[in-house]
Formats: structure tokens, C-alpha cells, sequence
């Protein structure tokens, strides 16, 4: 008895191995399920910066690709999946996925977004009371000025946050409700934007940032040392801030300046080429 061979392919995992490999087959003629059990194909090296080791920007070389096999008519992509059974022999396998409920229709799902902004689960911090939260004189006075420069709209939202985050140094919970008691906008969706930009800060952060670049090129060529360095002179770890409210430490992806790593910047000042014997002379002109 002859087997029916069925000129059809699946690929197990969405990543960048996986993407080439449906690209590949069904260049070649073959129908292609590509199966990833994440939300979205594209896997670790969506996250990555840069490629080793020619420091390649990693989407430069992804986002073509994922163009592709979302146009290609010989492709099927089957996300939020896992493999759950295997029969059958080569040429005719029958493979069984179970596949993982998204709780939207997805024929119809336009990536607008309002599913997860009215989401009850994650919407998780309570509204606004009533009343006013109390202020000082001092609080008060602040607000009322920026309301002043940047008008009691909700459309304001942004402005408003930003300058208290400039004022204050990071944005105080007391001010975030009266804020969203006196332009009529919920807490929620307050919070929903101060704690998406990472250019705010919920807790109180020092007068200065040092952000510590660990990209590729900068990992490479040494700021790990850096990043040792400077915690041990400021005595706080990566995310902290010193007792003193002068510093905060981060270490972030990228900065952007890959030609004069190892960099680290200060508030909107950068040093390239940096090296550890540098640092306390770099620190202490913001001492």
C-alpha cells in the first residue's frame, strides 16, 4: 500500500531560523505552516541591538524577512501554538496543534489596541476618588502653573506630565491624582502612560542619570568594567540612586553611539572611548 505523499511542510518555531526556513521551502514550491508558540514570530532577535560580530542592526536584517513571509501566498502563520501530537510516516505526517485562545476574534482584530486599554485584568489600579487629593501651598501653586502654560484639557495629559516629571524630578502619586481628578481622566490611564515611557519615574531619581550603554559594541569593549566601577564608587547598583539624590545608575540597550564605544552618557551629555581610570574625572564635574 502506497502512502500519500502531501507536498506540504511545517516549521516548528517562529525565530529567525525558522522564518528563513518557511521563506526557503516555499520559495521552493511547498505549503508551509510556520508554528511559534509566543504571540509573534520573530523570536530573541527581535530583542537584540545589534548582531555579532558585524554589529549589524538586527531589525535591519529581521523586518525584510518578516515582510516577506507575511505576504507569501505559500506561507500560513500559526502563532500562540504548540506541537501537541505527531503521527504518521515521511511524506505523510499528521501533526495535531493545539493552539493557545486569544479572547479576540482575529479576522477582525485591527491592532487598534482598545481590547487591551479596557482589559478589567489589566487594568489593576483603582480610580480616582471623588474628592481631590489634599496638596500643600507649595504643590498646589506648582500645578496651577502648569495648568496655566498648558491648559486644563485631557489632551494635555502629556505636557502636563512632562513638566511635572522636569519640576519634580520624577512624577509624586499625590500629584498624578490630582492631575487626573482635575482634567476628568482616569487613574488608570495616567498610569497607564507614566509608566510606559521610560523617560518617567514613579520613585524619586537623582539630579543626574548615568546611563551605562551595553549594546554589542560596548559590551565588546568593556562596560561591564565601567558599570563595576562606577557602583563601586557610588556605592549603589544598576538602578539605584544615591543617598544624596545626585546619581542615578542605569544601563540601557543602546544610545546610538556604536563608533566611540564603550559610552556612557549624563543627562544629555555623552563620553565615548570611555575608560574606568576616567570616571572620577567624568563624576566630579557633576560634584
Amino acid at each position: 500500500m502506497e502512502s500519500k505523499v502531501v507536498g506540504a511542510t511545517m516549521v516548528v518555531g517562529g525565530g529567525i531560523s525558522g522564518i528563513q526556513a518557511a521563506l526557503d521551502l516555499a520559495d521552493a514550491g511547498f505549503k508551509v505552516y510556520l508554528v511559534e508558540q509566543d504571540a509573534s514570530i520573530g523570536g530573541v532577535m527581535a530583542q537584540l541591538d545589534k548582531t555579532f560580530p558585524t554589529n549589524d542592526c538586527s531589525m535591519c536584517i529581521l523586518a525584510p524577512k518578516l515582510v516577506s513571509i507575511a505576504r507569501h501566498p505559500n506561507i500560513t502563520i500559526v502563532t500562540n501554538a504548540e506541537v501537541d501530537k505527531l503521527s504518521g510516516s515521511a511524506g505523510n505526517f499528521i501533526v495535531t496543534v493545539r493552539k493557545k485562545p486569544r479572547f479576540v476574534d482575529e479576522e477582525k482584530c485591527t491592532g487598534c489596541g482598545l481590547c487591551a486599554a479596557n482589559c478589567p485584568v489589566r487594568q489593576v489600579i483603582q480610580p480616582a476618588p471623588e474628592e481631590k487629593p489634599e496638596l500643600s501651598a507649595e504643590d498646589r501653586g506648582r500645578v496651577e502653573e502648569i495648568f496655566r502654560e498648558c491648559t486644563r484639557d485631557r489632551n494635555n495629559l502629556m505636557p502636563i506630565l512632562q513638566t511635572i516629571s522636569e519640576q519634580y524630578n520624577y512624577l509624586p502619586e499625590r500629584l498624578l491624582r490630582y492631575v487626573a481628578s482635575e482634567i476628568d481622566v482616569p487613574l488608570s490611564q495616567v498610569y497607564n502612560i507614566a509608566t510606559f515611557y521610560n523617560a518617567f519615574s514613579l520613585v524619586p531619581v537623582g539630579r543626574h542619570t548615568i546611563s551605562i550603554c551595553r549594546g554589542t559594541a560596548c559590551h565588546v569593549r568593556g562596560s561591564a568594567r565601567i558599570l563595576d566601577r562606577i557602583e563601586q564608587e557610588l556605592g549603589i547598583a544598576d538602578g539605584e540612586t544615591t543617598e544624596d539624590m545626585r546619581f542615578t545608575l542605569k544601563n540601557v540597550r543602546c544610545i546610538g553611539c556604536c563608533s566611540i564605544a564603550p559610552a556612557v552618557r549624563i543627562d544629555r551629555d555623552t563620553y565615548g572611548n570611555v575608560r574606568p581610570a576616567q570616571l572620577l574625572t567624568i563624576l566630579k564635574q557633576y560634584k
